[in-house]
């Protein structure tokens, strides 16, 4: 067990996905044979995380109590919050300050699913580092449709730059993310971007500039779905039953 806190930010419109998403949250919607949501779940359970906050809309908050209850099926505890308006990833800090209590947090977006590569494990040794902060990555072959992290012959960050017109790299920062017990304070700090919204990028590149964030790789064997289209739901699902009938281990 460790004392790292687990945020699963399941907010969001799902505009992308509509008619699909008109009446329920995306969140909500079958990936294979479990709701999106329980993916995410499963990565920190895994990673022996014991205390996580799931924060929804305010009109679907009960829907998930009734589905995922308190954690104990988990042997975890499970606590819930709301993000009102859709204002930026980086408010989950903001919201979940309270919960949190000074403790150092994992956040992983709801939309999000990581198969394969121990990916728990990763996460489980970058809490153990106790860093400032650690973000995991991606190979993609669209990169400019994603955050994409620059990396020297070292393996250290050098830049981080949102959705860019000329990527300087294929790795994609996937919606896994560990902060230290700074986080707070830190986000407390951003100013809303254009769109009105605290950006992770710039709560990242606090983190950068202080030379106190490391990434870690995510493995070829790995997989990495933003569920939040209609074809990457699909792909999502497809992969799952694919692995599942191969009578694989998916995460």
């Amino acid at each position: 067990m460790n004392n790292c806190k687990g945020i699963i930010l399941a907010g969001g419109r799902g505009t992308r996905l509509h008619p699909l998403t008109e009446v329920v949250s995306k969140q909500l919607l079958p990936v294979y044979d479990m709701p999106m949501i329980f993916y995410p779940i499963e990565i920190l359970v895994k990673a022996e995380i014991k205390d996580i906050l799931i924060i929804t809309n305010p009109e679907e908050k009960e829907i998930f109590q009734r589905l995922i209850g308190n954690g104990s099926q988990y042997g975890c505890n499970i606590d819930y919050d709301v993000q009102p308006r859709p204002e930026g990833i980086a408010q989950a800090f903001l919201i979940a300050a309270k919960w949190l209590n000074g403790s150092c947090a994992t956040l992983i977006l709801g939309d999000n699913i990581f198969l394969k590569g121990n990916i728990s494990n990763l996460l489980k040794n970058a809490i153990k580092k106790n860093i400032g902060s650690t973000i995991f990555a991606y190979q993609v072959d669209n990169p400019n449709r994603y955050g994409v992290i620059e990396i020297d012959n070292k393996g250290s960050i050098k830049s981080l730059e949102e959705k860019p017109d000329n990527p300087k790299s294929n790795w994609a920062v996937t919606g896994l993310y560990v902060y230290d017990s700074n986080v707070v304070k830190e986000a407390k700090t951003l100013i809303p971007s254009s769109r009105n919204e605290l950006e992770i990028t710039a709560l990242n590149n606090i983190y950068i500039e202080k030379n106190i964030m490391e990434v870690v790789l995510l493995p070829k064997e790995s997989y990495w779905l933003d569920a939040g289209t209609k074809d990457s739901l699909l792909d999502a699902s497809n992969l799952v039953r694919e692995l599942k009938n191969s009578e694989e281990n998916i995460f």
